[in-house]
């Protein structure tokens, strides 16, 4: 796929509609560093218009049977796995995934959540009795819902997936940076269709579109992925309306290694989760906490690693593509600069470009050893291929540095004693945890502690995030 994809509408109220704004907003390939493609940059006057279009369709689709609204999911989930091949390569092509798990995780998720959510839906108990109150669970109303460039097909999803199926209409605004899948999406949305009004699409920056969207008084909602800066300028706007925030943020996540881990096993697998997606995944592993004893031997198998996860073109064979944008890779090379001068040693890879790779956004994968817990490069969220080894002298110790953080994400435990593993994941702080790496499950909830956010995404709790809930006394 290599042809310019102009988009020059927004999706309001069922049609593609021109945006009030003349302007456009480029997309840039991060491999070639060519424009691919535009899409309107949007004005809060086309933010308005897409409430007032959520507005007017929500009492038609929040009084919908339930299975009548899960039976459009499950239609979407099936026009999209038609499509997941051209969408997989879609986002291989703006964000720079390699394509292998642009197939796979940027895109299965869709349709698996869309699916799991209707199933909730069916399933879920909108009534029951406590004492002489029927206490009654309902949509919430209108959802603004802003997703970010990483993950832009399944972030969407965690989204609309649930929103939907709880009876609740959304205006959808994506990163402006990889905004071509999820135009893509919509279209499929309108292919499947759902009423006028129950999804609505504008792009823009994030002033001033997305700006009038968290004010904005008739939304109801808004529901967020991003940076921790960004999330705390989403809180501050919607406290003047008193509205629901739910925010997904940042995360430093830690590792920890147990004295008894397998680190042959441990090591490669825990690699492969940091580079995923170039490192620019929220839920990434990139603090090790390992034995001070042990911390020379995980260098050594990271090293003996580091060569499987090729990194290049996303459409050659490579595993680790670039990064998404010039600025970004500037930030990423800073990073790796202040980790040198701060004193950490340096493992692999570093601030230089990729040996053959002097076009496009790379990051070489980066590993320090040494690393202190105080220095900004075990505090700061790098957002790429940067990996900090930390060691620890003992257990206590060692879940002690995995708490002291500004985030609580995720994390991870690995042990050949599982039990002792599960006792160690229960003192961590951080949102979820994955024993010896255990593959992630979409049902299960997500979100964090402390500057990770608030509020919880998929699973039960997911769905709920999106009801009110209204008891009614009889007799």
């Amino acid at each position: 796929m290599t042809d310019r994809i102009s988009r020059d509408r927004l999706y309001i109220d069922g049609v593609w509609a021109p945006s009030t704004s003349d302007g456009q907003i480029e997309v840039v390939n991060p491999t070639t560093e060519l424009v691919m493609g535009e899409v309107p940059a949007g004005s809060a006057e086309d933010v308005d218009r897409c409430v007032v279009s959520a507005r007017g369709a929500f009492r038609e689709w929040s009084e919908r049977p339930a299975a009548e609204r899960a039976q459009l999911c499950e239609r979407l989930a099936d026009t999209f796995d038609l499509a997941q091949p051209r969408l997989a390569d879609l986002v291989a092509r703006e964000v720079g995934t390699a394509l292998a798990i642009a197939q796979t995780m940027q895109t299965v998720p869709v349709s698996i959540l869309l699916r799991q959510y209707a199933q909730v839906a069916r399933t879920y108990l909108w009534d029951r009795t406590v004492a002489n109150s029927v206490v009654v669970r309902e949509p919430i109303g209108v959802v603004g819902a802003i997703t970010p460039w990483n993950y832009p097909l399944g972030l969407a999803a965690s989204k609309l997936a649930p929103a939907l199926a709880s009876g609740c209409t959304v205006v959808l605004k994506p990163s402006e940076l990889a905004p071509l899948s999820v135009f893509a999406l919509v279209d499929l949305i309108d292919e499947v269709g759902f009423p006028p009004g129950v999804v609505n699409l504008v792009s823009g920056y994030g002033d001033p579109v997305g700006t009038r969207l968290v004010e904005h008084p008739d939304v109801d909602m808004i529901s967020f992925t991003g940076s921790v800066d960004v999330g705390r300028r989403v809180a501050a706007g919607a406290a003047g309306t008193i509205k629901r925030v739910s925010l997904e943020l940042g995360g430093k996540s830690a590792a920890v290694f147990l004295p008894d881990a397998d680190l042959e096993g441990a090591v490669p697998a825990a690699l492969g989760q940091v580079l995923l997606n170039s490192g620019q995944t929220c839920l990434a592993w990139s603090r090790w906490l390992v034995p001070r004893s042990a911390q020379d031997a995980v260098v050594d198998l990271i090293k003996a690693t580091l060569p499987a996860f090729q990194v290049g073109d996303p459409f050659g064979g490579a595993m680790v593509g670039p990064v998404i944008s010039a600025a970004h890779r500037e930030r990423l090379r800073a990073v790796i600069d202040g980790g040198i001068a701060d004193g950490a040693h340096l493992v692999a890879g570093g601030s230089d470009h990729p040996e053959g790779l002097e076009g496009g956004y790379f990051i070489q994968p980066t590993v320090f050893s040494d690393v202190s817990n105080n220095s900004d490069l075990a505090r700061q969220e790098a957002f790429g291929p940067v990996l900090s080894l930390i060691p620890y002298d003992n257990v206590d110790e060692a879940v002690t540095i995995a708490n002291d953080s500004d985030f609580g994400l995720h994390g991870a435990v690995f042990g050949r004693d599982e039990e002792r593993a599960v006792a160690v994941a229960r003192r961590i702080r951080t949102g979820q945890v994955d024993i010896n790496g255990l593959r992630f499950n979409p049902m299960a909830p997500f979100g964090g502690y402390r500057q990770s956010g608030n509020g919880r995404e998929l699973g039960i709790e997911g769905f709920e995030s999106f009801l009110e809930t209204k008891a009614i006394q009889v007799s």
